[in-house]
């Protein structure tokens, strides 16, 4: 990989599956806007990949309910929808994929928690049809690449010749965390969340003391939706996660609202938004002064974020993160409470690691999670060099 994973994550000598993966996605998305009619084509894909305005839409990406660019599913034929979802598995391993698809149809159980009533200006407002595709660059050129996003979802990839550049940020959240099934329960991000709470308890009182961040959850993931994050970020506010201006008062109120029942219940001032920005070095407790149970934990925990990915990707964070020398740079914090269904949030830092989780709003049964690369999110690193090497 090019800048997927960052130095010393490779997939190896032998390149087929990451060129197989490669070669997919991109006949699938040639697929896709050959089977689109031109006015929806148009809009699906952005060209040519290195125009400025290609480039800041490329990394404007959201997580709230809002439109995120290109071409929403509801407005394409069932075929072309397939082609769609056939995209995404090509960006994700299976159990990514059906999580994927867990929180886009998740849409009608929020419609029904509440109570049919929120639009955000729209005919539905919580719509499964309202996940959208935009392609960026031409499938098959040197560069070029894809995002589905929509509520609670946002899946980023580039392609650089037969490589797979960067599969980050990708962000996936559930709202309700937990729903009650038949005679079962539904959680589509519960297994990340019971593998950080088991290694929390797992900590010794002193290692424990280390990792807590803060005594309370902040209540978002603080990196936010950002192009780019570093050192000193504060949580973003509801009011800064749209597109623009929403479009009626009474859904400025009712973002006002949410963000203002949220800061009530987590309980944060300024200085607590202060305390838990993005640190400049790992805070937390160290992967080194973990048990061997408790670096099996970790590296279990670090894989349901970096098996986001194509599998040849995700198999290559494997290898990294099973090489002691790269686990023990990696560092774990926790906020808020370890009971489970109280509000809490962790955070995995690391040489281009950033993962971050939180379940707080709703009491603490919507849940945030994102997996970020600080160095080399949407491969603006490879860009930069690119740029570089050709004004010499």
């Amino acid at each position: 990989m090019t800048g997927a994973g960052g130095d010393g994550v490779q997939p190896g000598e032998d390149r087929a599956e990451e060129r197989a993966a490669v070669a997919a996605m991109t006949d699938v998305a040639a697929q896709l806007l050959a089977a689109l009619p031109p006015a929806l084509a148009d809009r699906a894909v952005m060209v040519p990949f290195g125009d400025p305005a290609v480039q800041a839409e490329r990394v404007r990406w959201f997580y709230t309910p809002t439109d995120h660019g290109g071409v929403p599913l509801g407005e394409l034929a069932p075929r072309q929808q397939g082609l769609v979802m056939r995209l995404l598995a090509t960006g994700l391993t299976p159990a990514a994929y059906a999580t994927a698809c867990t929180i886009i149809g998740l849409e009608n159980v929020l419609d029904e928690v509440e109570g049919w009533r929120v639009d955000w200006g729209r005919e539905r407002g919580r719509d499964p049809g309202l996940f959208w595709v935009r392609i960026f660059g031409t499938p098959g050129d040197p560069l070029w690449g894809w995002r589905v996003g929509g509520h609670h979802l946002s899946v980023n990839l580039l392609i650089h010749q037969d490589r797979i550049a960067a599969t980050t940020p990708s962000f996936l959240g559930a709202d309700p965390a937990t729903t009650p099934l038949l005679a079962g329960t539904l959680r589509p991000l519960g297994g990340p969340e019971d593998l950080a709470r088991t290694l929390m308890t797992s900590l010794p009182a002193p290692q424990r003391t280390a990792a807590l961040l803060h005594p309370r959850a902040v209540s978002d993931i603080v990196s936010g939706n950002r192009p780019r994050v570093q050192a000193g970020d504060q949580m973003i506010h509801m009011q800064d996660l749209f597109r623009g201006p929403l479009p009626a008062p009474r859904l400025s109120a009712l973002v006002d609202r949410i963000d203002e029942i949220a800061e009530r219940g987590s309980g944060y001032t300024d200085n607590d938004h202060l305390a838990m920005a993005l640190p400049s070095r790992p805070a937390g407790v160290g992967a080194a002064d973990l048990t061997a149970d408790q670096r099996a934990l970790l590296r279990t925990l670090i894989a349901a974020y970096t098996d986001r990915s194509p599998a040849a990707v995700a198999d290559a964070y494997r290898r990294h993160y099973h090489d002691d020398r790269h686990l023990d740079l990696v560092h774990f914090g926790w906020a808020g409470s370890r009971t489970p269904g109280e509000p809490h949030y962790y955070r995995l830092t690391g040489p281009r690691l950033l993962v971050e989780y939180d379940n707080t709003q709703r009491g603490a049964n919507h849940a945030h999670s994102v997996w970020r690369d600080p160095d080399g999110d949407f491969g603006l690193d490879l860009i930069a060099s690119h740029r570089t090497s050709l004004a010499h």
